[in-house]
């Protein structure tokens, strides 16, 4: 069993920085993935940021002011925002995805963490 626990959202104002935080308790393997998406109220969903063995992948719309990291013996996956909208508040949710097989994976998911940018 994982769990994950985010922290580090809260309220900006826009151009201003936050770093959200996702610490994950149970046996995570530098190959199983790790990332961020984000829900917007009335909208679905959507990825915003995922990274393994070293390898990130971002949405457009945060390309150049988002960045993850991950500290694989902390178990802990991170993203730096800078440069925020009013269009990226949404609550942030961590996600790991563990492989139970080579087809067989399941998704953990955290509580999800608000971030408001607004003046």
């Amino acid at each position: 069993q994982v769990q994950l626990v985010e922290s580090g959202g809260g309220l900006v104002q826009p151009g201003g920085s936050l770093r959200l935080s996702c610490a994950a308790s149970g046996n995570i393997l530098p190959t199983n993935s790790m990332g961020w998406y984000r829900q917007a109220p009335g909208k679905q969903r959507e990825l915003v940021a995922t990274i393994t063995l070293g390898r990130s992948t971002y949405a457009d719309s945060v390309k150049g002011r988002f960045t993850i990291s991950r500290d694989n013996a902390k178990n802990t996956v991170y993203l730096q925002m800078n440069s925020l909208k009013p269009e990226d508040t949404a609550v942030y949710y961590c996600k790991v995805v563990v492989m139970l097989s080579k087809f067989n994976s399941i998704d953990y998911w955290g509580q999800g963490t608000q971030v408001t940018v607004s003046s």
